[in-house]
């Protein structure tokens, strides 16, 4: 198989969870008549984009290697994004936003390498090459703009998700899908709608990615930048779109000055936008994100942040003040007087500092899970990470002693003491009983009989976010797609069809046809009244070699095409524009 792919070191730095979404891209599978949707949105883009478009988006064109006339490869991407120190990945459509995000943080530019349909060549759900490759790359080329999308992935591969997330993921992925392919029945369609509708409604209180993944979209996605008055676009679904693009400069979408009341506005996908934000730099950007970290979890910890990690019921991490990190699903926290003071994880856990998992403390030996008390003991001023070697002695917190630590919250640890594990600078994280029991008001939390206890030592969460401290530590090669996107369907029309389109697009590059131009358009207009688009280049090739007769007679054929077919008759108009003064007719 030909995957025109190059890869880059950032690429091969990845994480293997993350290139576990990573597909190969044949170029082979693009064919003339996707060729030829690429070159007409380009060509419109480039002609509109010129005058609402931000700066960048131009220059930035040039420096990515993006080419007008044809779909690009990763080979080329990646050669010219390295440059500018990013990579880019071809995957299948949508992926789960943690990881999607992860991508970011790592400067990787995920593409969607399928095509949009010509039908739906103004705009779809789904996320695809002309989105991803001429929206999101020519941007990246802006340091201060490639600065903010990777410091927002940093921070919203964090954001801590919750279960009603992961299903409107897959609810909107499958809607995209078979709103994208052709012949899907309106009845999947319409059922597809109402789910997404049902979740969007139903949506609850927002998580931390439902907020910040509500940030992603109103910048990085749908976002204006100038003033409210005189907006250019940057965001990578306008700059693909060459509907909503244009839309978008009308008094019909309100326009309203970007701050972090932009997390609480959600979105749909399927619909174009009613309203849309304008930053006055891509600095506010940044701004406006670090104030939306503040009050995130990995910021925050504390009892809020365990909650989250609860209700999200995946992998997360807890922070202790010694700098302990404790990954797993968990499952319960105690609290006391609004304060975490035991928490407890569920199946496999592990421990690490500094993002690098403590030796003998990973998922083997932690498989049934790991509980502990946190915080300060009952009656006792100096928290146990802050005691000198002296003060442990004081408090027999010492090796072979038999001890009973009373929490505050009336967690009891019970037991002798083995040893301890201290981090570089000395703090003790961890402290490892024999024959112990760990209670709460007389409810047992763990008893002698299943083992040697671990108590980690912290006197409270400064930290919570989602994901394992350490990547290592799980097996996070799990991703098995829901739905998968769906390649057009052959027929003897279509194939009939996709050889005209290739015929023409080797009469405008200079080489050898089996076909005139004549015979084409001919064909074109008696076995494919439908198709527009190539009647379209057709009329252009007569424009450039002068053959005026013939073209009157292409664009006359047009004009009864738009009669038939007045939903797009504005795209005939828009792509005869390009070559003739006047396309009215």
């Amino acid at each position: 198989m030909e995957t025109h792919f190059e890869s880059n070191p950032l690429i091969d730095k990845l994480p293997k969870h993350l290139k576990q979404f990573i597909k190969p891209q044949d170029y082979k599978d693009y064919t003339p008549i996707n060729q030829a949707v690429w070159r007409y949105v380009m060509r419109k883009n480039v002609e509109y984009l010129s005058k609402v478009a931000h700066e960048s988006y131009l220059e930035g064109l040039q420096k990515t290697g993006l080419e007008i006339e044809n779909i690009p490869n990763m080979y080329g991407m990646n050669r010219i994004l390295k440059e500018i120190g990013w990579a880019a990945v071809a995957v299948d459509g949508f992926i789960p936003p943690n990881a999607f995000m992860e991508f970011q943080a790592y400067n990787v530019l995920v593409i969607a390498s399928d095509i949009r349909q010509l039908e739906h060549i103004e705009y779809t759900p789904a996320p695809d090459i002309i989105h991803e490759g001429a929206g999101h790359a020519p941007i990246i080329a802006n340091p201060e703009y490639a600065e903010y999308l990777r410091r927002f992935g940093e921070i919203g591969s964090k954001a801590i998700s919750s279960s009603h997330d992961y299903e409107m993921y897959e609810a909107v992925r499958l809607l995209s899908i078979l709103k994208e392919a052709e012949g899907t029945p309106e009845t999947d369609i319409k059922a597809a709608e109402d789910r997404v509708d049902y979740l969007q409604n139903n949506i609850g209180p927002l998580s931390e990615m439902a907020r910040i993944r509500n940030l992603h979209w109103w910048t990085v996605e749908y976002g204006l930048i100038g003033t409210v008055d005189n907006p250019k676009i940057y965001g990578a679904g306008l700059l693909s779109s060459i509907g909503e693009s244009t839309w978008c400069m009308t008094d019909n979408v309100k326009k309203i000055p970007y701050d972090i009341s932009a997390a609480d506005q959600s979105f749909d996908i399927t619909k174009p936008q009613p309203q849309l934000y304008v930053t006055p730099s891509f600095s506010h950007l940044n701004l406006v994100l670090e104030e939306f970290a503040n009050k995130m979890a990995v910021r925050t910890g504390g009892l809020s942040g365990i909650k989250k990690l609860i209700d999200s019921n995946s992998i997360g991490t807890v922070e202790l003040s010694t700098g302990l990190q404790i990954s797993g699903v968990f499952s319960n926290v105690i609290e006391h007087e609004g304060k975490p003071v035991y928490v407890q994880t569920t199946g496999n856990t592990a421990l690490s500092y500094r993002e690098k998992e403590l030796v003998g403390h990973g998922t083997e030996y932690h498989a049934e899970g790991f509980g502990s008390p946190i915080g300060m003991l009952k009656g006792i001023n100096l928290a146990i990470e802050d005691m000198s070697p002296r003060d442990l002695r004081a408090y027999d917190i010492y090796e072979t002693e038999k001890v009973i630590l009373e929490f505050e919250g009336n967690i009891v640890v019970s037991g002798e003491i083995i040893t301890g594990t201290r981090n570089l600078r000395g703090e003790i994280l961890l402290i490892k009983l024999k024959n112990c029991t760990v209670s709460h008001n007389g409810t047992i939390l763990f008893e002698p009989e299943w083992g040697i206890y671990d108590m980690a030592i912290g006197k409270e969460v400064i930290s919570a976010f989602s994901g394992p401290a350490d990547v290592n530590s799980f097996d996070m090669i799990t991703h098995v797609p829901s739905s998968t996107t769906i390649k057009s369907k052959s027929s003897v029309e279509r194939q009939e069809l996709e050889n005209l389109y290739k015929n023409v697009r080797d009469l405008r590059e200079g080489k050898n046809a089996t076909k005139t131009i004549e015979n084409i358009f001919e064909i074109v207009a008696r076995n494919h009244k439908n198709d527009w688009l190539l009647s379209v280049e057709i009329a252009e090739l007569a424009k450039k070699e002068n053959n005026i007769d013939f073209l009157n007679k292409v664009v006359n054929h047009l004009a009864i095409v738009k009669q038939n077919r007045p939903e797009i008759g504005h795209l005939i108009d828009n792509g005869l524009e390009l070559f003739l003064e006047s396309a009215t007719a």
